[in-house]
C-alpha cells in the first residue's frame, strides 16, 4: 500500500510550499502559503511532496480528496496516478478539489473522457482590474465613487490611511477583537473560524510577510485589510474588516489599499463569496473582470464513459 508523509502545514514549511506555488503559479486564492497555513486546521488539510509536486489532502470520515498538484506537467501526471492508486487502496473514490478550468483541460488531455468536473459558483474567486478598483471610473461604479466621496466629506480632516507595520499591528488586533464582539462571532462557527484566521494573521503578520493597510477616523482604527502577491500580475486580498456603523469604511479601505499597495499588479483577487448573498451582491457590484472557477473532479462511472 502506498504511504506518504502527509503533515499539517507549519511556519517552518513556508519555504518549500512557497517554492512550489511560486514556480507553478495560479490566480486561485488557495495557491498561497498564508491561505493553506491559516485554514489547514479548520479543514483538516495536510500536505506532502509526491513525484516532485506539492499535494494537499483533505480528509474526513466520509471523503478523501486532493488539491490539484503543483509542479511540472510530467510530474503532475505521475502524482495523479499515485493519488488515484492511494485512494483506491483505501477504498475511496478518487477526487480532486479546487480544480481550475486550466487544470481540467490538462487532465482531459491526459485522460480523455475519464473524469468529470463540477464547478461550484460559491467558490469562484472574484478578480478585478487594479486600475478600476483604484479610480472607480465609469458609470457602473458611480455608486462606489459616491460612497468614497461621502466618506471623505463626512470625515474631512479626521481620516487617514497608513500601511500596517509592526508598530500599529497590535492596534489592528484590538480593533478585530471589538469587531468580533459586535458581530456575534461566538455564536456562528463559520464567523468564529474566520475571526481566528484574522487574529492569527495579525499575530503572525511579519512572519507571514503579509502586506496590509488601515483606515483611521479621529485617530482610531475603523478598518483594516491584508493580502499578498499571488503571482507576478495578481495581488490577493485575504482579509478585510471594518466597523459597519462607520458609513463608507468598507469601500474606503478597499479603494485606499489598492491605491497605495496594489497598483504594481494588474489584477486584484478578492476571493470567493462562499454563497453568502450579501457578500455576493457586494462583490458583483464592483464588476469583476473575470472569475477564477474551481470545481470538484471525480471519475465518471463506467456507464458514462464512451
Amino acid at each position: 500500500m502506498l504511504e506518504y508523509d502527509f503533515k499539517r502545514p507549519q511556519l517552518e514549511d513556508k519555504e518549500i510550499i512557497t517554492h512550489y506555488f511560486k514556480h507553478h503559479t495560479s490566480r486561485s486564492c488557495e495557491r498561497t502559503f498564508v491561505n493553506v497555513f491559516l485554514w489547514a486546521r479548520f479543514y483538516n488539510v495536510t500536505y506532502a511532496v509526491i513525484e516532485d509536486t506539492l499535494v494537499f489532502k483533505s480528509e474526513d470520515e466520509g471523503r478523501l480528496a486532493f488539491a490539484y498538484p503543483a509542479g511540472e506537467a510530467d510530474c503532475v501526471r505521475k502524482a495523479i496516478d499515485r493519488l488515484d492508486q492511494y485512494s483506491k487502496e483505501r477504498g475511496k473514490a478518487f477526487c480532486l478539489y479546487n480544480v481550475t478550468p486550466d487544470n481540467f483541460e490538462q487532465l482531459e488531455n491526459w485522460y480523455p473522457g475519464r473524469f468529470q468536473v463540477e464547478y461550484n459558483e460559491d467558490l469562484a474567486d472574484y478578480v478585478y482590474e487594479s486600475e478600476k478598483l483604484c479610480t472607480l471610473s465609469g458609470k457602473k461604479l458611480h455608486g462606489k465613487r459616491n460612497h468614497i466621496n461621502k466618506f471623505k466629506a463626512t470625515y474631512e480632516g479626521r481620516w487617514s490611511y497608513e500601511p500596517i507595520t509592526k508598530d500599529n499591528v497590535e492596534e489592528c488586533f484590538q480593533m478585530a477583537l471589538k469587531w468580533r464582539n459586535q458581530n456575534g462571532c461566538n455564536d456562528d462557527p463559520e464567523k468564529n473560524s474566520e475571526m481566528c484566521v484574522t487574529l492569527n494573521s495579525l499575530r503572525l503578520f511579519e512572519e507571514l510577510e503579509l502586506k496590509g493597510g488601515l483606515l483611521r477616523v479621529d485617530n482610531q482604527i475603523v478598518a483594516f485589510t491584508m493580502g499578498e502577491p499571488i503571482c507576478s500580475d495578481t495581488f490577493v486580498v485575504h482579509i478585510e474588516k471594518a466597523f459597519p456603523d462607520v458609513q463608507g469604511a468598507y469601500p474606503m479601505i478597499n479603494q485606499q489599499f489598492v491605491e497605495h499597495e496594489c497598483m504594481q499588479y494588474k489584477y486584484v483577487n478578492r476571493e470567493e463569496d462562499t454563497g453568502e448573498e450579501g457578500l455576493r451582491k457586494a462583490k458583483r457590484s464592483y464588476r469583476p473582470v473575470f472569475m477564477v472557477e474551481k470545481g470538484l473532479v471525480t471519475e465518471k462511472s463506467p456507464a458514462d464513459v464512451q
